[in-house]
């Protein structure tokens, strides 16, 4: 194909209104990149005697796009520019197309491509502080973003609504990259809002899902967390291993937090044998061996920006172990001495009586443990009627 019928193709199937097919033409992974007679840097005139306006100045903008991308060496930061200008005259794009919805397509995949061109600049080190271009992107997704959510009509076969929660994705893609989820707020607000939110492909709620269910894991929102990324485990193809093995290791430790400790072998089947390591310490009050396993998986616990939480799950392992002081004693007077002997049993040699007495209270503080200390007679008093020790999943519930 050389560029005279690349362009007549393009100008066929703007007059059939077929956006899918396009967005085909001008993807950044499509078969047509590595033709070189796309390879121009200015087509303009030629572009405009094939192509009508405004999808010209979007053609335009991808063909310097490739011919950038495909000099030796490749110029990715020309390349970058090129598809910020592609994206800018999307926009323009849909403003024009008022009452179509077709042309979706097309913002799709070059919102994505600027995206991944942004990661890719950023990984090289081309031109920009680390966050700089992928917050550019972010910033140029949103004006598409501003005109999809714009749209009045409610039909979802004709809105242009429809295309907010791929962009949202893509953006979230950004934030989490960048490390600035407050700026998701709004976002999810927007899609959570919207009437026929179960209606977008499912492909692109699991994705939503994943990224609200991992933002609600950092703001302590346990529930949350577990309610979105089961829904993403669950409805994700099974064919897809590695994105439901990137879900669960997110997953379990909201899970774990709310007192569901994970099977031996499902953590075998998505290779996450940390997990399961964790569990067996936790379930056993075993303060020592749990320390252990996070010094074990340290680099892993920290390249999945799970460590913190992860770390939290420590006052589970104490709560078990003061529960198997509290079934041995049968009393509803425990003296903290014997708390404090369980933790040397179980390796914290260096403990102290005032730190056991925070330990426990951390306990109470977080309703893990009902009753108080008395601390005229250094004991835990709990009820003689109820556990002191409730389920760690109805605690989560309240």
């Amino acid at each position: 194909m050389n560029l005279i019928q690349y362009l007549s193709t393009i100008g066929r199937l703007w007059n059939s209104y077929d956006g899918s097919s396009i967005s085909r033409f001008i993807s950044l992974s499509g078969s047509h990149i590595s033709n070189r007679n796309l390879h121009v840097e200015d087509a303009e005139n030629l572009v405009s005697r094939y192509v009508k306006s405004p999808l010209d100045d979007v053609i335009n903008a991808h063909l310097r796009t490739l011919y950038y991308m495909h000099e030796s060496p490749p110029n990715f930061s020309d390349a970058y520019k090129c598809q910020m200008a592609c994206v800018q005259a999307v926009v323009k794009l849909l403003q024009e197309l008022k009452e179509e919805n077709w042309c979706l397509p097309i913002m799709y995949v070059t919102c994505m491509d600027l995206r991944l061109l942004a990661l890719k600049c950023e990984t090289l080190d081309q031109g920009a502080k680390r966050g700089h271009l992928m917050e550019k992107a972010a910033e140029c997704l949103m004006s598409c973003f501003r005109i999809c959510a714009g749209d009045s009509r409610t039909e979802v076969k004709d809105t242009k609504r429809i295309g907010m929660l791929h962009l949202v994705n893509q953006m979230f893609k950004v934030y989490f990259r960048i490390n600035k989820l407050h700026l998701c707020k709004p976002l999810i607000r927007a899609i959570d809002s919207l009437s026929f939110k179960d209606q977008f492909p499912i492909s692109q709620q699991i994705t939503y899902k994943y990224f609200v269910g991992r933002k609600a894991m950092y703001d302590s929102d346990y529930k949350t967390s577990d309610e979105y990324l089961s829904f993403a485990f669950n409805h994700c193809p099974t064919k897809y291993w590695k994105n439901k093995r990137l879900i669960l290791i997110y997953l379990v430790p909201v899970k774990m937090l709310l007192g569901h400790m994970p099977l031996k072998e499902t953590m075998e089947k998505f290779k996450v044998p940390q997990f399961y390591e964790l569990a067996t310490a936790l379930k056993q009050g075993n303060v020592r061996n749990f320390d252990e396993v996070m010094q074990k998986y340290e680099a892993f616990f920290i390249d999945t920006g799970i460590y913190i939480i992860v770390e939290k799950l420590k006052i589970i392992a104490y709560r078990n172990l003061f529960k198997k002081v509290y079934l041995i004693l049968q009393t509803h007077q425990i003296d903290l001495q014997n708390f404090l002997n369980a933790l040397q049993f179980v390796g914290e040699e260096d403990i102290t009586m005032d730190e056991t007495h925070c330990i426990v209270a951390n306990l109470i503080a977080e309703g893990k443990l009902k009753g108080y200390i008395s601390y005229q007679h250094n004991k835990l008093v709990v009820s003689k009627q109820t556990s002191p020790f409730p389920n760690l999943s109805a605690i989560a519930g309240n």
